[in-house]
């Protein structure tokens, strides 16, 4: 038998955060999410109005309607900073210009 590689993925976590939109922002103390490589990240999105969101780097998108929750689910694979924007429900999916800062930063740390 060969040598086994060590396993990584033991120290990875399940995480769920629940945030909530008004007015197009979330509370200050949920603007900075930080995970680590791996983790399995569950993001439990309500709103006050509908909308889509954004997680580049990821490209995952998130159409969120007014009085659900919607999740976004993804596993850390990559490392550094990812910003979520929002996109007014009534825009374009394909347009991805962002003069807004970014709604929410995921920061993904090495392992």
């Amino acid at each position: 038998m060969g040598a086994l590689a060590p396993s990584v993925s033991a120290q990875a976590a399940e995480l769920t955060f629940d945030l909530k939109i008004e007015h197009g922002k979330v509370a200050q103390n949920m603007r900075l999410i930080r995970v680590k490589q791996l983790d399995v990240v569950k993001l439990r999105w309500g709103t006050d109005q509908p909308l889509t969101l954004h997680l580049h780097g990821y490209d995952i998108e998130q159409k969120v309607e007014a009085g659900t929750i919607a999740e976004m689910k993804f596993t850390a694979r990559a490392t550094g900073r990812f910003p979520i924007h929002l996109h007014d429900a009534r825009e374009r999916a394909s347009s991805h210009s962002h003069h807004e800062p970014p709604l929410v930063l995921i920061e993904v740390y090495p392992q």
